[in-house]
C-alpha cells in the first residue's frame, strides 16, 4: 500500500550504513543503494550526507524519516481494517492457534457446524505463545482473534477477562522422553515418581494443577516438584533434555516428537474448551451454540 523503498530508507537511516541495511533486509548493498537513489530522484531531494565516516541524514532525510514511520503505521492499520471488514462480510471466524492452544478438534466438528453456519469459514491465526501475547489475546477476543481453545478455570477466566464453553474434562497426564526409564509403562503410578522431577505450571494458573503440586509435596514420595512460569515449547524441550516429567493434557501430546504422554493413576482433570469474548458476536455465538449441541450429543 506504500512504496516499500520507505522500509529500506528507514533501515539505512537507523543503521547509518548501506551494507548494514542490506544485511538486515537480506538483499545486496547494490540493491539498497539503487533503491535510495531512485527514492531521492523521485522526491527531488537528497536524503543522506555520504562521507567516508558513514551516512548521516540531511534535513530532508530527517523529515522523511519521521513521516515514513507514520505512513507505514497508517498503511498497516488501514490494511488491517480492510482485512477485518472483509472477514466480517464473509463471516470469517478466526481461531487463534499455537502449540499449546490446539485447533485440530474443529476438523471433526466442522462438517456438522457448517450446516448451522452455511456462509461462514474458519481462519487460522497463528500466534507466538508468550505470557504477554496470551494475556493480550484473551483480554481482546473478538478483535484480531475470535476464539482460542485451551485449559481454564473460573479464576483464570476472570483474570483474563474472557468467557469459555467447556468441551471436555481433560485428564492430567505426564509427558516424558520416549527414552525415559518410565516410558515403557502403560500407566504411571505415584510410586513411580520417586526421585523424579515433575514440572507443573506456577500456582494460580489452575486450581487443579495447584492441587497436583500440593498433593505431590505432601505425599511422602521423594519427588522434586518445580513450578514454572508459563507453558511453552521450552518446557517440552526441558523434558527431553533433562529427563523431567511435565504435567500435561492429551491435546499437547504432539507438541514434541520425542515425548510420550502417559496416563497417571491420580484422577485429576481440568476443564478444556473454547475461550471467547464475554459478549461474543452473533456468528461466534452461533458457532458456540452449534458446538454445545454437538458436545451434548456426544455425551
Amino acid at each position: 500500500m506504500y512504496n516499500h523503498q520507505l522500509d529500506t530508507f528507514i533501515q539505512v537511516a537507523e543503521l547509518g550504513s548501506f551494507s548494514k541495511a542490506a544485511s538486515a533486509l537480506y538483499i545486496s548493498p547494490t540493491a539498497v543503494i539503487k533503491q535510495m537513489n531512485i527514492l531521492e530522484s523521485n522526491l527531488g531531494a537528497t536524503l543522506f550526507n555520504r562521507t567516508h565516516q558513514g551516512l548521516t541524514l540531511t534535513s530532508a532525510g530527517k523529515s522523511l524519516l519521521s513521516d515514513a514511520r507514520h505512513i507505514i503505521r497508517a498503511c498497516d492499520e488501514a490494511a488491517e481494517r480492510a482485512r477485518k471488514a472483509n472477514d466480517a462480510e464473509r463471516n470469517v471466524i478466526r481461531i487463534g492457534s499455537s502449540p499449546m492452544t490446539p485447533s485440530g478438534f474443529f476438523s471433526d466438528m466442522w462438517p456438522m457446524i457448517s450446516r448451522e453456519l452455511p456462509n461462514s469459514t474458519l481462519k487460522l491465526v497463528i500466534f507466538e505463545n508468550t505470557p504477554e501475547n496470551a494475556r493480550r489475546i484473551l483480554a481482546n477476543l473478538g478483535e484480531d482473534i475470535d476464539i482460542v481453545a485451551g485449559v481454564f478455570d473460573d479464576d483464570f477466566l476472570a483474570s483474563r477477562r474472557c468467557a469459555a464453553l467447556e468441551l471436555s474434562r481433560q485428564p492430567l497426564r505426564l509427558m516424558l522422553s520416549s527414552s525415559h526409564p518410565l516410558a515403557s509403562k502403560e500407566v504411571l503410578e505415584l510410586k513411580d515418581l520417586a526421585d523424579q522431577k515433575v514440572l507443573v505450571n506456577q500456582r494460580g494458573w489452575n486450581h487443579v494443577t495447584d492441587a497436583v503440586a500440593d498433593d505431590l509435596r505432601a505425599s511422602g514420595i521423594p519427588v522434586e516438584v518445580e513450578e514454572y512460569e508459563f507453558i511453552n515449547v521450552d518446557m517440552f524441550n526441558r523434558c527431553e533434555e533433562e529427563g523431567a516429567l511435565l504435567v500435561a493434557i492429551d491435546p499437547w501430546k504432539d507438541v514434541h516428537p520425542l515425548l510420550s504422554c502417559k496416563p497417571v493413576a491420580w484422577g485429576y482433570e481440568v476443564p478444556f474448551g473454547i475461550m471467547h469474548a464475554p459478549e461474543p458476536s452473533a456468528k461466534v455465538q452461533t458457532l458456540l451454540d452449534a458446538v454445545s449441541v454437538l458436545t451434548a450429543q456426544g455425551d
